[in-house]
């Protein structure tokens, strides 16, 4: 198996543990400060008019969005996960797209795009390619927002620390590989200056980061 076809299995894994783990995904969620800060700075960001949300998941930061956007576009692999979403949601200015973003092109652009605690999960083999995706998604003035965060448990580091790859566990202890990019905001910031984009990255007072910016226009 080349290293492609790893990746690609990697990324099957991946997608498949966010089907599993999809009704319990609540559960998992960090026990640490400064979510109301990604809460608070997504306000002040103010997603206005049409917004695309990448991995929208339970549709968690979906109902945020609608407090600003006209409508909403939430695109995710698992179809587990938008069932949830759509409940907790409604239809009413959402449209739900089930997609593997890896292969998924947008049929429109967006005033703004916004993914939550995505980017961790995209390979570094991917980068770029993503980043060329969120382009191609966006109006030439359009706006991008996301939340993260770095946080990796030891147990989890089955590769060791220096690797991307990690593995979660469902609660019924099935375990799972997952790619898991523990990003430095400063870093993060470095490398999406060197591939055009402008995007501010804010730590918050727990293991969380939000970035906000553009990809300006050339003249």
């Amino acid at each position: 198996m080349d290293d492609g076809d790893q990746l690609a299995a990697l990324l099957d894994e991946q997608a498949a543990f966010y089907q599993a783990v999809a009704a319990e995904y609540d559960d998992h969620a960090l026990p640490f400060s400064g979510g109301a800060e990604l809460s608070q700075a997504l306000d002040a960001f103010r997603p206005t008019g049409s917004v695309l949300e990448l991995a929208c998941g339970p549709g968690t930061w979906t109902t945020q969005l609608l407090r600003h956007a006209t409508d909403v576009t939430a695109v995710d692999a698992s179809a587990e996960m938008l069932g949830i979403a759509s409940a907790r949601v409604g239809q009413e200015r959402v449209r739900f797209i089930l997609a593997d973003l890896f292969r998924w092109r947008p049929d429109r652009r967006y005033d703004v795009v916004f993914f939550g605690f995505w980017l961790s999960h995209v390979p570094t083999e991917r980068f770029a390619s993503f980043w060329s995706l969120v382009a191609d998604c966006l109006q030439p003035d359009g706006r991008v927002f996301f939340v993260d965060d770095g946080y990796r448990t030891d147990e989890e580091l089955i590769e060791g620390e220096h690797s991307p790859v990690i593995q979660r566990r469902l609660t019924d202890g099935t375990a799972y590989r997952i790619v898991k990019v523990p990003h430095q905001p400063a870093d993060l910031e470095q490398q999406l200056d060197r591939i055009g984009w402008r995007i501010k990255i804010q730590p918050t007072s727990g293991p969380f980061y939000w970035g906000s910016g553009n990809r300006p226009t050339r003249c």
